[in-house]
């Protein structure tokens, strides 16, 4: 199971965590930016990069200049051999501090959820995209996490957490609505690989803004599930939803 990112202006997860994570998700990263020819691109801005956990990625695929861009400055200078070849910029999604048309690629992963008010932030990507240009966006939907057996399900207290730590948990099924409507051309998928879960889920979890009787009972469920043996003894999956959307060219 990947695992959600708290990125408030307090705190990131431990980087392991964040790289740990990238590379769960790396195949379908994969498929993605090859989809959007990402070696041809000459300027692509790493969205909400946090410890560069897929910068290097970036760098190493693209075609051109890379930036990291993250709102907390910590975090960029963290890990700085992950930036290697990037320039390290802090900024927010909402305001990008970015002329017009100056990028040919955006990457995002595990960032939008924590946008606010995401409208904004998706007026702004089309901005300072230039016409021919893509956002490639992997975020998740946790009202359609699939848990089994139903005694190790924590889903919804995933969804009350982020919503207490003012993150949207089902910005998956909203974000490919929004960017048709700022006249994106849209293409949207699913991650259809199943893995057995990772332990560490609980400790994210136990990271986010939860009561104490939240607590109490992720510490029941925490104890159910290491009692089960067998790697396919317990299903925790986080759908996430994988976007490319393209701005359509001016016509002359």
């Amino acid at each position: 199971m990947p695992m959600s990112v708290l990125q408030d202006q307090a705190a990131l997860p431990e980087p392991q965590h964040l790289i740990m994570q990238a590379r769960w998700l790396a195949p379908a990263r994969a498929r993605l930016l090859r989809r959007v020819h990402v070696a041809r691109r000459r300027c692509i801005l790493d969205l909400g990069s946090g410890y560069g956990s897929v910068t290097p990625e970036l760098v190493r695929r693209g075609g051109g200049t890379v930036i990291a861009l993250e709102r907390q400055w910590n975090a960029l200078q963290a890990l700085p051999d992950r930036f290697s070849g990037a320039y390290r910029t802090v900024g927010d999604a909402v305001s990008l501090p970015f002329g017009e048309a100056t990028f040919d690629l955006i990457f995002t992963q595990l960032t939008l959820l924590w946008i606010s008010p995401l409208p904004k932030a998706i007026q702004e990507i089309e901005r300072v995209l230039q016409p021919g240009g893509a956002l490639v966006a992997l975020e998740p939907d946790y009202g359609g996490m699939i848990e089994y057996p139903p005694e190790i399900a924590c889903g919804a207290l995933w969804v009350k957490g982020l919503e207490r730590a003012g993150a949207d948990p089902l910005v998956g099924r909203k974000l490919p609505g929004l960017l048709a409507a700022q006249g994106f051309r849209v293409r949207v998928s699913l991650f259809n690989t199943m893995t057995p879960p990772e332990p560490a889920r609980f400790d994210l979890l136990a990271g986010l803004p939860l009561t104490g009787e939240e607590r109490h009972t992720l510490k029941r469920i925490r104890e159910r599930a290491q009692a089960l043996s067998g790697p396919w003894a317990q299903i925790a999956h986080l759908p996430f939803v994988l976007v490319t959307a393209i701005k359509e060219k001016r016509r002359p």
